[in-house]
């Protein structure tokens, strides 16, 4: 290998795209080229189909769609070749390979022109290929020469495996690997990213840079982080989590390691005054998880042209939490809560429903729900659980027609413990069009609400969740002095319990071996097991574990499978 050495200043566009919205997409990444180009760059990498958004899912199986990427990308690059034309970039896009089949591809952009198109390897109909010069790698890697470093591809999945591009990387020894990624946020996710990139930095031989897109995409959220280390793995840079903008790095790398599937510049870089990269400090869990909250739902609202949200506020814990999540995103003025009391609302659930609007500063209001409630008993003749459920019922037909009227977004409320157990009421408190708690347990919730009260005094502003909606014991107020805990377990055993069987898999056996009794055990997972037809109807909510309802768990709704098979 080359003892040679020579500068190269690589960017990092961490930026959220919108799905589908191609012109959008295109003015982000020239936007970005410009910046990149004022910073003298001389590479610039971007993420994962940032051109299409991403993830695409179906639209990628209509070649209009598909016909239209080709065609933007082709327009993209001719762009960068007026407004930047010393800079190289590569771009992600949607792309089919000669069968027709969608690929999800890079575009290397050198000088206006598409000079290579490099697609993910760990797909169907996979290949790498360059129609402008009929270029096809035998090796199933990407490696270009830039100002004489050679520069190897991967995309996002590729990395996962150590066998394949990995290893054929590792081969070729490039002087630089750089990975667009489109990877989405779930807690304790990025020690595993960083961990990864520094396994493959270190079995490539060769700096990695590491550049991830940030929003909401419906349930999904990207929170950025990129990073760059170098050939041991040790972290150069690493951009802030959930921030969108341009980090700039510059590396002194190994020149001519490899040998070049095409040569783009072999001359490399005069030696120039280097600038020095930050690294980011990541956030406590806490943090990143209120943060991935607001981004997602701020997307949704925005990326969906909502003009404001409406959630029913009851005094509780977890309206009070989404309230507050909901002014973060899109501010206080363009939030609704709405009271809406029973015969058995408490006082409690009054006043704290008001303070908790007052702390925010969101618009309030008050419906009484007994009269509408009371017409459906006469006409109905319910009792028992039918009759608590009208309750519900009725608050969400509320929300729904003010939903109607006025445009709003409504939010459920619900969280992830009380999804797992069915304790929610279809058509009622399970009405709206996102929910963002979803994904979090009921003690995940808590959390989160004192991390953001701390947060605000800290800051020396007003706590924006009532104390009171924190500490209160739990209830949905279906009838006299009634509470969670007489239908459901404490909440810090649901929580262990739902953590064992839903996110490890555990089984009876994984709750028994925990020491939980055998009882207590089944009748819970009975719970779980019966409500999966109300989960598969829920809204969809930001997404912060590996094991979401609705995208990483889904169970048949009819099943005679149970533990004690």
């Amino acid at each position: 290998m080359s003892s040679q050495r020579s500068q190269l200043r690589v960017g990092l566009a961490q930026i959220n795209p919108t799905v589908g919205d191609l012109i959008k997409n295109r003015a982000l990444i020239l936007e970005y080229a410009e910046k990149a180009a004022l910073a003298d760059a001389h590479l610039l990498v971007f993420p994962e189909m940032v051109l299409t958004g991403y993830p695409v899912e179906d639209l990628a199986l209509r070649s209009t769609f598909r016909k239209a990427s080709r065609k933007v990308i082709a327009e993209v690059a001719d762009s960068i070749g007026e407004i930047a034309p010393n800079l190289t970039a590569v771009i992600g896009y949607l792309d089919e390979d000669l069968n027709g089949a969608p690929q999800n591809c890079v575009a290397v952009v050198h000088r206006g022109q598409i000079v290579a198109k490099y697609a993910k390897r760990h797909l169907p109909n996979y290949g790498v290929f360059d129609e402008f010069r009929n270029f096809v790698s035998g090796s199933g890697s990407l490696v270009f020469r830039l100002h004489g470093v050679d520069v190897g591809v991967a995309i996002c999945e590729d990395i996962w495996h150590s066998d394949g591009v990995v290893s054929d990387l590792a081969a070729r020894r490039p002087g630089l690997v750089v990975v667009p990624n489109g990877s989405p946020f779930e807690r304790g996710k990025n020690d595993v990213r960083a961990s990864l990139v520094a396994t493959r930095a270190r079995e490539i031989a060769a700096p990695l840079c590491y550049v991830n897109m940030t929003g909401g995409q419906d349930d999904l959220v990207f929170d950025g982080d990129s990073v760059v280390v170098d050939e041991n793995g040790a972290t150069i840079a690493r951009a802030p989590q959930f921030d969108d903008g341009l980090m700039i790095v510059d590396l002194d790398l190994v020149v001519n390691s490899a040998t070049p599937d095409l040569v783009l510049a072999d001359t490399p870089i005069a030696k120039y005054k280097k600038s020095t990269p930050g690294i980011a400090v990541r956030e406590v869990d806490a943090a990143q998880i209120w943060q991935a909250l607001v981004v997602g739902l701020r997307d949704y609202v925005e990326k969906n042209n909502f003009k404001s949200i409406l959630l029913g506020l009851s005094g509780g814990i977890d309206s009070a939490v989404v309230a507050a999540i909901a002014a973060d995103a899109i501010g206080a003025r363009r939030v609704f809560g709405v009271s809406l009391p029973s015969q058995y609302s408490s006082e409690h659930s009054l006043s704290d429903a008001a303070d908790s609007a007052s702390r925010i500063g969101l618009n309030y209001s008050v419906i009484p729900i007994q009269p509408m409630v009371n017409s459906f008993l006469s006409e109905l003749g319910l009792t028992g659980v039918a009759e608590e459920n009208v309750q519900a019922r009725v608050r969400g037909t509320t929300l729904m027609g003010l939903s109607n009227q006025d445009g709003h977004l409504v939010l459920a409320t619900g969280n992830k413990s009380e999804l797992a157990v069915g304790y929610s009421t279809l058509y009622g408190d399970a009405v709206g069009g996102y929910a963002p708690i979803k994904d979090l347990l009921k003690m995940e919730v808590w959390a989160i609400a004192k991390w953001r009260n701390a947060q605000a005094r800290q800051n020396g502003e007003v706590e924006p969740i009532p104390e009171n909606s924190i500490n209160k014991e739990p209830s949905a107020e279906l009838r006299p002095g009634q509470v969670d805990s007489d239908s459901l377990p404490d909440y810090p055993t649901l929580d262990r319990m739902l953590s064992i069987y839903i996110d490890e898999d555990g089984g009876l056996e994984g709750l028994l071996a925990a020491g939980l009794a055998p009882e207590l055990a089944m009748k819970t997972i009975r719970m779980v097991d019966r409500a999966e037809y109300k989960r598969r109807q829920y809204p969809p909510g930001t997404k912060i574990s590996s094991r979401a309802f609705g995208k990483d768990r889904r169970l048949p709704i009819t099943s005679h499978w149970t533990e004690s098979n």
